[in-house]
This record gives C-alpha cells, structure tokens and sequence, in this order.
C-alpha cells in the first residue's frame, strides 16, 4: 500500500510541473506602440511612440478575454514578464472607421518555447 501512494504522489508531483501559459516564469515579451494620427479624409497629422497607451496580453490559447494589461512608457515601449513557455498574443486598440464599434485590435501572437526568453515585437502600429 505504501508503494502505490508514494507512486501516485510521484506521478502527482511530475505532471504538476507542467506550467500553462503565464506568471510565474522567466521570460519575457516587449515592444513599442507606434501611433498615427490622421484627419478625417486619411490624412496623416503626426506620428510618434505612444506614450500612457494601453496594451494587452492573453496568456494561452483557450479564451479571448485578456489577462494583463501595461500602460506604455514615455517611448511608447512596454513589457510583460515573468511569463512561462506557452502561446501568447498581445494587442492594442486602434481606430477603425469602418467597424460597427469604432475601434478593432491590433494584434501579434507569440509563442515561448525556451525558459529565460526574452522576446522582442515589432510595432503595434495603431491609428487614432
């Protein structure tokens, strides 16, 4: 009897090991947020790194629905860490005239397969 609940703690132990997509890790994922800013006919006004603009990212696969957000720094960049190997997306909102809400994501999926990761996005460029 003690064999067969030391093995189904071992076996317990070895498969728990198994991180989802997350916090807790050693990774990391960062870019910048480029900003355009145009009128009403498309024409471009300015263009810059956005600062204080907010930034999403969804761990896993699985659901839509975000799990952390970052406000950008002064030069528009922002970083997640802490992450696990996994399946990442990261987002941002931009203007779209011609969605029924205004607004649509702009987004880059990632995956991280190396503990000690450090990944770096292009732009997320978005208009407003």
């Amino acid at each position: 009897m003690n064999k067969f609940i030391f093995s189904a703690l071992l076996l317990s132990a070895l498969f728990s090991c198994n991180k989802e997509p997350g916090q807790g890790g050693t990774s990391s994922i960062e870019g910048k947020v480029y900003r355009v800013e145009t009128n009403s006919l498309g024409d471009t006004l300015d263009q810059y790194y956005a600062p204080d603009y907010d930034v999403y990212i969804i761990y896993g696969d699985e659901d839509q629905t975000y799990d952390d957000d970052f406000s950008t720094s002064y030069d528009g960049s922002y970083r997640f860490t802490h992450l696990t190997p996994g399946t990442y997306t990261v987002f941002a909102y931009t203007r779209c005239d011609l969605c029924g809400g205004g607004d649509t994501a702009v987004s880059q999926t990632i995956e991280i397969t190396e503990k000690e990761s450090k990944i770096m996005l292009d732009d997320l460029v978005v208009f407003k």
